[in-house]
């Protein structure tokens, strides 16, 4: 198990897992990542994506679970090509995983030219204007790193118009492009039977169909679950790898990969009738233990979980049993309802967990009021990330080596 980011101010005359506890001692709270679990998710989509190449997204530092970690540990798997959103997310990708692939999302950023070509990452062009600057940086610097084509289908986001892309076959035809993919987004890709999927389906297809030579990626997480038809020559998977479930109609056929846990900092008892929390709003209805908890939205778990007096919010487990959490959500703080544990079953340094032991990061995001995308990306800096796992002591030996 490994502690990431490696505090260099720790002695070295430490044992590892003293390194550890000097870690996790002033810690908040405690976001454990499975990095076998991610591997295995990467595995079970390339399975599913056979023929295609699995890519692996791993923008928003790997969706909030550690950019470098991640990349490592999917590069020890196999994992050849990795998409980032920004070219700072590109640097550290690179830093991480040397020989691969590396697409940025959100295109050809002005004045970047030279900082592309530094760390051989590929922009993901959706734009004629970023084209033409792309094209005058590569004739000036000789630069051959290659990049993508964005089609927009349907999303309506970033990405040429089908027209504009139908204008610069003529350059494909003629060779020596530099394009190295073209791709397209689903908007639905979530929900099986939504017309948008066949429609952007059909018109990728046709559209890709015209730049020979050139690989094709149209799915996302959900897509590769969509068929064959849509995964083309490589696939994309994000929020899958993290163990958000791409399948919301049918049971998620991803493996878990975060648990987070946060520290237990005062039991306290109420009497029946007094309020609990900003603004009052969840009145004890008996005599009442709290067990308040150091975690709150400044940490990403978002004030929609709170429960009033006329709703149940979200739930933590302690000592092996759901908990209902009480009143508002605050900043840094939650009050959780431990009446009907034993009496000493919730103590001071305890540790309630938020996600895991059955609550699962979809569940919580129900409870927010958002998908799980957002959850995992919001966790907050406050938690001690720790990285478990037979891949974490390959990605840490390589991010020494």
């Amino acid at each position: 198990m490994n502690i990431a980011p490696d505090p260099k101010s720790v002695s070295e005359l430490l044992t590892p897992e003293a390194n550890q506890a000097a870690a996790l001692a002033p810690a908040t709270g405690v976001l454990t990542v499975d990095l076998d679990a991610i591997v295995a998710n990467w595995r079970k989509l390339e399975k599913t994506a056979v023929p295609a190449e699995c890519a692996g997204v791993i923008k928003a530092n790997a969706y909030g679970c550690g950019l470098d970690p991640v990349a490592r540990a999917l590069a020890g798997a196999g994992c050849k090509t990795f998409f980032v959103a920004t070219l700072n997310e590109a640097r550290a990708a690179r830093a991480a995983v040397p020989s691969a692939a590396i697409y940025v999302l959100d295109g050809f950023f002005q004045n970047c030219g030279d900082a592309y070509a530094e760390v051989n990452a590929r922009p993901v062009i959706g734009d004629l204007n970023e084209l033409a600057e792309w094209d005058v940086f590569c004739r000036r610097s000789g630069w051959q790193g290659g990049a993508g084509i964005h089609i927009d289908t349907g999303m309506n986001r970033l990405g040429l118009t089908i027209s504009e892309a139908q204008g610069i076959i003529p350059r494909i035809n003629a060779g020596d492009h530099g394009i190295t993919l073209v791709m397209s987004h689903l908007a639905c890709a979530e929900l099986l039977n939504h017309p948008l999927n066949a429609k952007q389906l059909a018109t990728f297809r046709e559209i890709a169909s015209l730049f020979s030579g050139v690989p094709a990626s149209l799915a996302n997480s959900s897509g590769v679950y969509l068929g064959a038809q849509f995964q083309f020559d490589l696939v994309r998977p994000g929020a899958a790898l993290y163990g958000i479930n791409p399948t919301p109609e049918a049971d998620n056929p991803m493996q878990g990969v975060v648990d987070l846990k946060a520290r237990i900092v005062h039991i306290r008892s109420i009497d029946k009738g007094e309020a609990v929390g900003y603004g009052g709003t969840w009145t004890a209805r008996r005599p009442t233990r709290l067990a308040i908890v150091s975690a709150g939205y400044a940490d990403g778990y978002f004030r929609a979980g709170s429960s009033n007096d006329g709703t149940r919010g979200a739930e933590v487990i302690i000592a092996g049993k759901r908990c209902p959490i009480a009143g508002r959500i605050s900043m840094d703080l939650m009050a959780v309802d431990v009446t009907d544990l034993e009496k000493n079953a919730a103590r001071r340094g305890h540790m309630a967990t938020l996600i895991g032991e059955g609550i699962t990061v979809d569940e919580l995001a129900h409870h927010f009021g958002t998908i799980g995308y957002e959850v995992l990306t919001s966790l907050g800096p406050r938690y001690a990330r720790v990285y478990k796992g037979g891949a974490a002591e390959a990605a840490a030996v390589a991010a020494a080596s």
